[in-house]
């Protein structure tokens, strides 16, 4: 049988956390041919390189990020073995690792997640975000405990993963008071000939409004596209634009940007994201069944 070296990857996780082996030789009093000399070892026995140089330091390199990942959560829970034969309190939480698409609106994921820190046992979340593609990817060699994404995972990715919607609502379109004036009679009609500001095509919202555009005859400007949900919305605060977000946050939005909602499409649906989990599947589960019931 192939034995991961502990020894190895212990040297390996200290480097990393140090931020260079010359902190780490302090730690562990030894000179830095010992650890690069066990690092390499490590790397050749895992065949991946681990570090990249970058100037004078080091960089881990994406097969290291995981491997640091996995190595944080063995030490940890070798802490936690110590501290509990020794009949001591250990206080630690669960850990969820949840990565999050870039094209979900921040305040739809912070009420997703926010129940959880209100579960029985402490949680501790950390939060990664990326494009689909690279946290499913992160998925599959389970360095994400579950993704937060706003369509499930395509038959292209070849990963084998459990997708639950985690609900749906409708989509308002938000614009200044000028806009609102001007747009909120004759609604959802007046907005052919519109200028809007959209999400990019590859959100599954924009699918979705190109088809409704389609289905009642609405042509709008479409005067930019955006991939960052709050830079969508800052343009529109601008006046560039009407701008389309998740009904479920309408008074959030208003608040935080200064827009008025202008009309809202109770039959374009599909707003909130959808949960794609491996593992610690029924804590994932549970935050988010507890976040959206009632609320989109």
């Amino acid at each position: 049988m192939d034995w991961l070296n502990y020894n190895h990857l212990f040297y390996f996780w200290l480097v990393a956390r140090e931020g260079s082996i010359a902190r780490a030789c302090e730690q562990l009093q030894v000179t830095q041919p010992t650890i690069s000399t066990q690092i390499r070892n490590l790397e050749r026995s895992l065949g991946e390189k681990l570090f990249t140089r970058a100037g004078r330091g080091l960089q881990l390199t994406e097969a290291g990020r995981t491997t640091f990942s996995y190595a944080d959560e063995i030490f940890s829970l070798g802490r936690e073995l110590r501290d509990t034969l020794k009949d001591r309190p250990t206080g630690r939480p669960l850990r969820l690792t949840v990565g999050v698409s870039d094209v979900l609106p921040k305040l739809i994921v912070y009420r997703l997640l926010e129940p959880a820190f209100r579960l029985a046992t402490p949680v501790q979340i950390v939060c990664r975000e990326g494009k689909a593609e690279f946290l499913f990817a992160e998925l599959a060699v389970h360095a994400l405990d579950l993704v937060l994404n706003d369509a499930p995972m395509g038959t292209q990715f070849k990963v084998r993963a459990f997708s639950h919607l985690l609900g749906e609502c409708p989509v308002s379109i938000f614009g200044t008071a000028e806009f609102a004036r001007s747009y909120r009679r004759g609604f959802p009609n007046s907005l052919n000939g519109a200028p809007f500001l959209l999400p990019t095509t590859n959100t599954s919202l924009r699918r979705s409004l190109e088809q409704w555009f389609d289905g009642r005859g609405i042509r709008p400007d479409v005067r930019g596209e955006f991939e960052d949900h709050a830079l969508l919305k800052a343009f529109g605060q601008a006046g560039i634009g009407l701008c389309p977000a998740p009904a479920a946050i309408e008074k959030e939005i208003a608040k935080q940007y200064g827009v008025r909602e202008i009309g809202r499409i109770d039959s374009l649906l599909g707003a909130c994201p959808r949960l794609l989990s491996t593992r610690n599947r029924r804590l994932g589960i549970l935050c988010s069944e507890k976040a959206v019931r009632g609320r989109c």
